[in-house]
This record gives C-alpha cells, structure tokens and sequence, in this order.
C-alpha cells in the first residue's frame, strides 16, 4: 500500500505542475515590460480634450512630464496647481507637460480643470490603455521623460513644485551639454 501511496502522490504533483504551468506559462510569454528609468515610454495613442489623438511619438525630441491622474483623487487635485506652474514656467523651454486622466468622462475631465484653472494639455486614457502600458499602480503617477523618449525620473505620490522643477532642471542640463 506505500508504493501505491506514492505513486498517487506522484501523480497528483505531476497534475499540479501541469496545470500550474499552464497558468503560467502565458503570463511569461506576454510582454508586460513597464518602463523603468533608462527605458523607452511605450508609444501611446490617446485623445485630448478637443478631440485630437495625440501620439507620444510627435513629442520626441522635447522634455515631457507625464502625469496620470484622477478627478476623485486627494493627491492629484493637490498637485494640479505646481503642475499648472510648471506649465506656465516652462513651456517655452520645450518642455511639454501633459495630464493623462485614468479612465473618466471627457465631461467630468473638463469641468475638472475649468474649476481648478488648469490648462496645460489632458488626454483622456478612457480605456486605461495607457496606465496598463505605464503599469501605474498609484495615483498620481509622473513620469519624467527625456528628448530620447528615455525614462529620466518616476514620481509615485503627489509631486511639489520643487519636484517638478528640480527633474525639469536636470534634464535641461543634461539635453544642453
């Protein structure tokens, strides 16, 4: 009877193993890669406020701040005032600042930032496209992109106008030498 005993056993773990690789093995074959600093953004599509898709690609060659965002979020709604100033600081320095919103209405995005005095550019990420492309996890999350399309900072939380102004700084440097 212990040989029998075995041998199920054995056969049970052999069952485990190939249904576990099944579960897995997909997962592994997909290509789920985020960008990390030193890496590529992916190159998303999206739609602006006024209707326009705007392609990551269009913006090589210029600093962009990438921030993702929602209207129910604290940090987020917080945040919307250093990056408006950043904005207005410097976007005539070729820096291109741009709020991605996580999933809501065009409607809801827009009354949003009439009533916070926003202006620099929203896309919509209506289908969370995007944030599964940037594996975001948390709102609000920057990214710092450099004129390569490089990954030069990732911030996870609310970021400062001293942040903002400190990446933006040295990426400039770093594009002018």
């Amino acid at each position: 009877m212990g040989k029998r005993n075995k041998v199920v056993q054995i056969a049970i773990l052999a069952v485990i193993l190939i249904i576990g690789g099944f579960a897995i093995v997909p997962s592994l074959l997909q290509s789920n890669e985020v960008p990390v600093v030193g890496s590529s953004v992916p190159n998303i599509k999206l739609q602006e406020l006024n209707g326009d898709i705007q392609s990551l690609s269009d913006y090589k060659g210029s600093i962009m701040v990438l921030n993702f965002w929602g209207t129910w979020c604290e940090p987020c709604k917080r945040e919307m005032p250093a990056m408006q100033s950043a904005w207005e600081k410097w976007k005539d320095k070729g820096v291109y600042i741009v709020g991605i919103n996580y999933g809501e209405d065009a409607l809801v995005v827009s009354n949003f930032i009439e009533k916070m005095g926003v202006e620099f550019p929203m896309w919509l990420d209506s289908k969370k496209t995007a944030a599964k492309a940037f594996g975001i996890r948390p709102l609000p999350t920057t990214f710092f992109v450099q004129p390569d399309g490089k990954v030069h900072a990732i911030k996870q939380g609310e970021v400062t106008a001293e942040e903002l102004d400190a990446y933006l700084m040295q990426m400039i440097d770093a594009a002018s030498s």
